[in-house]
């Protein structure tokens, strides 16, 4: 059966979700500008109006600054 076009834009809203939060993540982490200004660049193109600093800057009131991944 074919997917439904309700289906497949949910499964991109998922899609832009998790890439965001690895975006998120990998902006708090970094200490150079110029890769800031790329992975901003990256936010933008995915979601225009999705304002990083405002979002860290709410994560850290609530106490959930981003953490590096584990690798296996």
């Amino acid at each position: 059966m074919p997917r439904i076009e309700r289906d497949r834009e949910l499964a991109k809203r998922r899609q832009r979700k998790t890439k965001l939060q690895k975006l998120i993540t990998k902006y708090a982490l970094t200490s150079n500008s110029t890769d800031k200004q790329a992975i901003a660049a990256k936010v933008r193109r995915i979601s225009p109006f999705y304002d990083i600093e405002a979002r860290l800057a709410q994560l850290a009131a609530e106490g959930r600054t981003p953490v590096a991944p584990k690798k296996k």
